[in-house]
């Protein structure tokens, strides 16, 4: 984690479009690599299976519907990659922002005064890998921001976010860019 020498000088254009003229970003994260795992795993374990049954069982038009079912697992792990690397969860001066698709763009957002309560999960697999959950709550019965699942960081994201929730006489006091965060993928 590395403070931001100016507001949005690391983010990704593509957040930028999204936010107000006043708005600053305080922390931008991209969900952990750990949601790539089971697409990754379904590939590998399909190219494994493929490779066998061809080898030893399987011949003819059959060996080439099994490649093409692999091809199909393939391009699923490529499509999960290329939403990967455009989802991003940003945290502003103003609101919560959680940005997803590659094709279809979805921005879901929460203005910081609207967030009733705010916390996270950690399952043992995300504490193993270092990503959490995290679930935000608003007065309003339907949320378009609810749960932010595979958060890296998610105790100091917390701390971060409950900080600009919940504002002491000390912060109040501090310059606005100690608040900016940068936190590398």
């Amino acid at each position: 984690m590395r403070p931001q020498s100016a507001a949005g000088a690391r983010a990704p254009v593509t957040i930028n479009k999204y936010l107000l003229p006043r708005e600053v970003q305080v922390a931008t994260v991209r969900q952990h690599p750990a949601v790539l795992i089971a697409p990754s795993a379904q590939a590998l374990g399909g190219l494994l299976v493929a490779g066998l049954l061809t080898a030893t069982v399987v011949h003819g038009v059959l060996s080439g519907i099994i490649w093409i079912a692999w091809g199909v697992l393939l391009l699923r792990l490529i499509w999960k990659v290329f939403n990967w690397s455009v989802d991003y969860f940003v945290v502003t001066t103003e609101r919560l922002l959680l940005t997803t698709g590659f094709l279809t763009r979805k921005v879901a957002m929460m203005p910081l005064p609207k967030v009733t309560d705010m916390s996270f999960r950690r399952t043992f697999p995300g504490r193993l890998l270092g990503y959490g959950e995290f679930i935000v709550e608003s007065a309003g019965q339907d949320q378009a921001l609810r749960n932010v699942e595979y958060i890296p960081y998610p105790e100091q994201l917390y701390l971060l976010v409950c900080g600009m929730l919940f504002p002491s006489s000390a912060d109040d006091a501090e310059d606005g860019e100690s608040l900016t965060r940068n936190f590398d993928d």
